[in-house]
C-alpha cells in the first residue's frame, strides 16, 4: 500500500522499491506497463524505459489532474492543504522528463479512456 510505504520508508524508500520493480518488469516482453508519475525522476528509470519499451506519455492539464485526483486518498504527495500547487510543481519537473523518454505523447484532456486507447492504437499502428 503506497501510503504505508511513504509513512514507513518515506518517498526515498518508495522510489527505491519503484526502481527495482521497474527494472524487473521492463525485462518482460509483450506487456503494457503503467508507471506512477514519479517514475521518470530517476535517470536510471528513464534509461530503462527508453531502452526496453515504447513509451507513451499521457498528458493532461493541471485542471484535469486536480479533478481526477481530488478524492484520491492514496496519493501521499497530494495530501496537503494546496494540492494544486503540488500538481503544478510536479508537472514542471516531470513533464520535460516524460517528453525526453516518450516515443508518443497523447493528450487525455476531456477524453474518455476508450477514446485515448483508440488514439494510441491508431498512432502506434501508423508508426509500424
Amino acid at each position: 500500500d503506497i501510503p504505508w510505504i511513504f509513512d514507513v520508508e518515506g518517498e526515498a524508500g518508495f522510489r527505491k522499491r519503484e526502481a527495482m520493480l521497474l527494472d524487473e518488469v521492463t525485462r518482460k516482453r509483450g506487456i503494457l506497463l503503467a508507471t506512477g508519475g514519479g517514475a521518470v525522476l530517476s535517470a536510471d528509470n528513464r534509461r530503462l524505459l527508453s531502452q526496453r519499451g515504447f513509451v507513451v506519455y499521457l498528458n493532461t492539464s493541471v485542471t484535469q489532474l486536480i479533478a481526477r485526483t481530488q478524492k484520491d486518498k492514496k496519493r501521499p504527495l497530494l495530501q496537503v492543504d494546496n494540492p494544486r500547487e503540488v500538481i503544478v510543481n510536479l508537472l514542471e519537473t516531470r513533464d520535460p522528463l516524460y517528453r525526453e523518454v516518450s516515443d508518443l505523447v497523447v493528450s487525455t484532456e476531456n477524453k474518455p479512456p476508450h477514446e485515448v486507447a483508440r488514439e494510441i492504437e491508431e498512432k502506434v499502428r501508423s508508426i509500424n
